[in-house]
C-alpha cells in the first residue's frame, strides 16, 4: 500500500477528494512524479497553496481578534473600577473636607491606576506666565521675554482649544521655512496624542482633525507673502517670534483675515517673541509701551491687548539643572540682557550705542523766546511723516529737540495744516529743512509737497541727505561734553525719536549706515536738521535775522529763500 493510503492524516485533499499534498508542503510521489509538479508547464500546486495561506491568515486574524477582545474587556473593567473608586473617594471627600486630594483612600489607589491617570494628561501648562497666556481672554496677546520660557510650545497648544469644532481654522506663522520646521516637528509629537486620528499633510503644511478643524503652518519671508492668504478666513492666528518680521504690515494684513462662521468661536490672535530682532521696535510700541505687564488695554485699532513677560525660571524643564541658564549667561552683553533677562530696552546691533535715556532724555521746560528754533521734515504718505523741532541753548550750544510730529497717511495739504497749527505762537527762527524728494515732479501735475508747504507759509530749504556724514554728526552730538552734558537732548514728549535712536540697528551689509528697513523716519528728520548746522547767533546777527523775517518774500520759486 502507498503512504497516503496508510497515513491519510499526513495529506490534504483537493475538491475531487484525491490526496495531493503532504501537510508539511512536500509533494507525494506517484508513478515517479509528484502530482501537480512543475513538469510540462503546470503551475506547482498554486491553488492548494493559496488555500493553505488563506486558512493560516484566518487563524492568525482570529487569534489577534480574540486578544483584542480580551484587552477591550480588561479596559472596560478597569474603567468601571476606576469610576467606582473615584465616586467613592468623591463622596468621602465631600462628606469630610470637600477636598478630594485629602481623602485617605487616595493613598490606597493602585500604582498602576495612578500611572494610567497620569499618562492621560497630554499637556500641563507651567504655572505662571505660560498658564496666564493660555488663559488670557484678550483678543491680541504677546507672550515674550527671556528665552526658554515655553513660548513656542504654548503657541502650539493654544489653537487646540477649538479643534473639536468643524469650523475652526488656525494659522501658525514663522518668518522662514527652516524656523517653521521645528514647530512642525513638535506638533507631530503633540497633536496625534491630543486628537487621535489627526492627519498631517506635508505638502500643504496642514493638520486635519477628526472634527473637520484645520491647523495650517505658514511662513512670511517677504511682506508680499501675506497675499497667499488672500480670501482665507481664520478663527485663530499666531505669530511665533514676531520680532523677526521687520514691519507690522504682515500683522495688519492677516488681522483682516480673522473671522469665522461659528457663533460659538470668538476669533483671536496670539504672538510670542524674544527681545531684539528687526521688528523689535514696532512690537515694543504695540504691546509693551502702552501699559504695564499683565494689564489689559485697548489699542488704537480697538482690539484688547495684553503683554505677558516670559521668564526662564518659569519653565521647570530648562531651569532645574541650570545648564541652559549658564549658556545664556555666556552670551555677549546685549544678547544676554535680551534672552536671559528679557530686557526690551536694549537692541542687538544698535547703531547708537552711546544713546542713554539718563543723559539724552530730559523733562520739558519753557524755552526762552530768544532761542533759535528750526525744524527738520521727512515726508511719507504710505509710511510715517516725521517732523522734529529743535532749539539751541546759547549757554553751551546744546541742541534740544522739544517737539515731534509722527503720523501716517498725510497729504502735503494735511501736513502743511498740521505744521501751521502746531507752530501757532512759536515762529521758526531760520528756514526748516525738507527731504529733497518732496520737490520732485516725477509723476505729478499739481504742486509738489515742498511747494505746498511753502505756499502755506513754511520757510524751507533742501536737506543735505548725505547718510554717512549725517550719521557721523549724530554720533558727535550724542557724545558727552566736558561738562558732562551731551550736545543733543530730547524732551520726553518725543517718544518716537527716542525709540528710534534707542533701537535702530546698523545695516549688516554697510555698517557705516543704519538699516533702512527698520523705522527711521524721526531719525531722518533729525539727521536733516543736524546737517543744516543749527548755530548760535550773536545779538546783532539775531537782529538782522529778525529784520529779514519781517520783509520775507521767496526769491527762489523752488526753494523759497
Amino acid at each position: 500500500m502507498n503512504d497516503w493510503e496508510l497515513n491519510p492524516g499526513n495529506y490534504v485533499q483537493d475538491e475531487s477528494g484525491e490526496f495531493i499534498l503532504k501537510v508539511d508542503g512536500t509533494p507525494r510521489k506517484k508513478s515517479g512524479r509528484a502530482k501537480g509538479s512543475k513538469g510540462r508547464g503546470y503551475n506547482y500546486h498554486s491553488e492548494t497553496k493559496a488555500k493553505l495561506a488563506a486558512k493560516k491568515a484566518v487563524r492568525e486574524k482570529q487569534k489577534k481578534l480574540k486578544a483584542a477582545q480580551s484587552k477591550v474587556e480588561n479596559y472596560k473593567k478597569s474603567i468601571s473600577n476606576t469610576k467606582k473608586t473615584l465616586e467613592k473617594l468623591d463622596a468621602k471627600g465631600a462628606a469630610s473636607t470637600g477636598n478630594l486630594l485629602e481623602a485617605p483612600e487616595l493613598n490606597s489607589l493602585p500604582k498602576a491606576l495612578a500611572q494610567e491617570a497620569e499618562q492621560e494628561i497630554i499637556f500641563r501648562a507651567n504655572e505662571g506666565p505660560q498658564e496666564d497666556f493660555l488663559a488670557a481672554s484678550e483678543t491680541d496677546v504677546l507672550y515674550g521675554g527671556a528665552a526658554g520660557g515655553g513660548k513656542s510650545y504654548a503657541m502650539l497648544v493654544d489653537p487646540l482649544r477649538h479643534a473639536h469644532r468643524a469650523a475652526h481654522r488656525a494659522l501658525i506663522i514663522r518668518r522662514s521655512m527652516p524656523e517653521l520646521r521645528e514647530l512642525i516637528d513638535k506638533s507631530r509629537e503633540l497633536y496625534p496624542k491630543a486628537f487621535p486620528g489627526a492627519k498631517y499633510k506635508e505638502v500643504e503644511k496642514l493638520w486635519n482633525f477628526p472634527s473637520g478643524a484645520k491647523i495650517e503652518f505658514g511662513f512670511l519671508e517677504r511682506d508680499a507673502d501675506v497675499y497667499r492668504y488672500q480670501g482665507q478666513a481664520y478663527s485663530w492666528i499666531g505669530f511665533d517670534e514676531i520680532t523677526h518680521l521687520p514691519t507690522e504690515f504682515s500683522w495688519n494684513y492677516l488681522a483682516s483675515r480673522l473671522r469665522t462662521t461659528d457663533p460659538e468661536i470668538t476669533p483671536y490672535m496670539r504672538c510670542t517673541a524674544n527681545p531684539g530682532g528687526t521688528g523689535a521696535t514696532w512690537v515694543k510700541k504695540r504691546y509693551i509701551d502702552p501699559a504695564p505687564s499683565y494689564e489689559p488695554f485697548k489699542g488704537a485699532d480697538g482690539l484688547t491687548r495684553k503683554f505677558i513677560p516670559a521668564r526662564l525660571q518659569d519653565n521647570p524643564y530648562l531651569a532645574t539643572d541650570g545648564r541652559y541658564e549658564m549658556m545664556l549667561k555666556a552670551l555677549p552683553p546685549t544678547q544676554r540682557q535680551q534672552l536671559l533677562d528679557g530686557n526690551w530696552d536694549v537692541a542687538e546691533g544698535a547703531a547708537f550705542t552711546e544713546f542713554n535715556p539718563l543723559d539724552h532724555v530730559i523733562t520739558p521746560f519753557d524755552i526762552p523766546l530768544h532761542w533759535e528754533k528750526i525744524k527738520g521734515i521727512d515726508y511719507g504718505y504710505a509710511s510715517e511723516s516725521a517732523c522734529v523741532w529743535g532749539t539751541v541753548d546759547p549757554s553751551d550750544g546744546t541742541l534740544i529737540i522739544y517737539r515731534e510730529l509722527y503720523m501716517k497717511g498725510l497729504t502735503g495739504v494735511d501736513l502743511a495744516a498740521m505744521l501751521t497749527n502746531m507752530e501757532l505762537g512759536d515762529p521758526m527762527s531760520v528756514p526748516g529743512v525738507l527731504d529733497t524728494a518732496c520737490w520732485s515732479r516725477t509723476g505729478t501735475i499739481g504742486p509738489t509737497v515742498g511747494e505746498t508747504l511753502q505756499r502755506a507759509g513754511h520757510k524751507l530749504r533742501r536737506a543735505d541727505k548725505n547718510r554717512i556724514q549725517g550719521k557721523i554728526q549724530i554720533h558727535e552730538y550724542l557724545k558727552l561734553q566736558q561738562s558732562g552734558r551731551p550736545r543733543l537732548q530730547i524732551f520726553n514728549t518725543c517718544p518716537n525719536l527716542i525709540r528710534e535712536l534707542q533701537s535702530i540697528p546698523l545695516d549688516k551689509s554697510n555698517p557705516e549706515d543704519v538699516n533702512t528697513n527698520a523705522p527711521d523716519h524721526a531719525y531722518d528728520a533729525l539727521r536733516y536738521l543736524i546737517m543744516s548746522r543749527p548755530r548760535i547767533m550773536d545779538t546783532m546777527s539775531r537782529m538782522r535775522q529778525l529784520q529779514r523775517e519781517t520783509v520775507y518774500a521767496p526769491v527762489d520759486s523752488v526753494f523759497g529763500y
